[in-house]
């Protein structure tokens, strides 16, 4: 390829269907480089000149035009983000943004329909979840680990078991729920509802049963989140935090010192689970969750209140019964399994000379 001939515009949609037909879960448009495409935990260029600024800028206005949005945001000199949907091709989550002066999107994609637990090796331990009729569960783990992904499996889950009023605040909607048992009301932030604070007192006045939040981001989202959800719903959010103590220690950490009894007390009385995640490379080369999973019990609870977050790890070694789990016992179970090496399970453990002595 000659990467010095001049870029030739492709056809926004044919990127978007070769997407979904190639199993991609990402789309990278940056100057410098072709389109790139994120297959698994590999990066693929495509056979295309570089793309220099002017090229970004043609590609994001056809991106602006094919999914109907407003550039207010880039106008503006924000960065945007949204989801639209192509008929019969799939949703797509996209973030535009500017670096080194240029303009550069990343695209996710996300196929039509729910995902599958089974597909994506979710246990029914984490599923149970969803059978929680009142109380606060929090999926945590880093960016692009699969939280919505989870959280979509619940909802799912709840809408298929029982009659309730499921209230989703998401920013942006990634997945589409049909209602089933349930009524399913979505609402995408700055366009539905300015924004998750608006959106959790109204939804509080609409008569619900299920909330999602989709991300406690800080002190006002987080104290409105346990006060929603002392309220008797059930409340589902997302935190980005790599353990059960970490997430408690989080949320305790935007609240002023003379309020962390009393939201440790809260918290004892309403957390139902912790879930935290991760993805890691199988010896296939594709993708596979990792959980630590966090169940309330009255050990767990006093654990909280008297903030002895040191020992929920050997509370939840002890919990396999619950459906308890630590991240380190997670990864060693799978490379038992043949499922990872040893070299992924030392690169994702939480404790990393325990874990050299546990594989042995």
């Amino acid at each position: 390829m000659d990467e010095n001939k001049a870029y030739q515009p492709m056809d926004i949609k044919t990127i978007l269907e070769q997407s979904v037909i190639r199993d991609v879960k990402d789309i990278f448009v940056v100057a410098g480089l072709p389109i790139t495409y994120k297959i698994g935990n590999t990066q693929e260029r495509m056979d295309r000149p570089k793309m220099l600024p002017d090229d970004i800028r043609l590609c994001v206005d056809d991106i602006y035009e094919i999914s109907r949005r407003p550039k207010t945001n880039l106008d503006n000199g924000l960065d945007d983000d949204f989801s639209f949907a192509l008929n019969g091709v799939g949703r797509f989550r996209v973030n535009i943004f500017r670096q080194r002066g240029s303009l550069a999107a990343v695209i996710r994609v996300i196929r039509f329909g729910l995902p599958d637990p089974a597909a994506l090796s979710i246990p029914e331990s984490v599923l149970s979840l969803a059978d929680t009729k009142k109380g606060l569960v929090l999926i945590t783990g880093s960016a692009g680990s699969g939280k919505s992904t989870t959280l979509a499996c619940l909802i799912d889950r709840i809408n298929h078991t029982r009659e309730a009023h499921i209230i989703t605040m998401e920013d942006p909607i990634e997945y589409i729920h049909q209602h089933k048992r349930s009524i399913v009301t979505q609402r995408e932030i700055s366009i539905d509802t300015p924004g998750y604070m608006e959106s959790l007192r109204s939804a509080l006045r609409e008569s619900p049963d299920v909330i999602l939040l989709g991300e406690m981001r800080d002190y006002d989202t987080i104290s409105s989140a346990i006060t929603s959800a002392e309220t008797g719903v059930l409340l589902l959010s997302t935190l980005h935090t790599s353990s059960a103590a970490n997430t408690i220690n989080r949320i305790l950490d935007v609240f002023p010192a003379n309020q962390q009894q009393q939201v440790k007390i809260q918290l004892a009385q309403m957390l139902k689970g912790i879930v935290c995640q991760q993805l890691v490379p199988s010896v296939e080369g594709n993708l596979i969750p990792v959980f630590e999973i966090m169940k309330s019990t009255t050990a767990i609870q006093n654990m909280i209140r008297e903030d002895k977050l040191h020992q929920l790890e050997s509370a939840m070694q002890a919990g396999g019964a619950e459906g308890m789990c630590t991240m380190d016992g997670s990864l060693l179970k799978l490379y038992k399994e043949g499922r990872i090496s040893r070299e992924t399970a030392l690169m994702a453990c939480a404790n990393y000379e325990n874990m050299v002595k546990r594989l042995g």
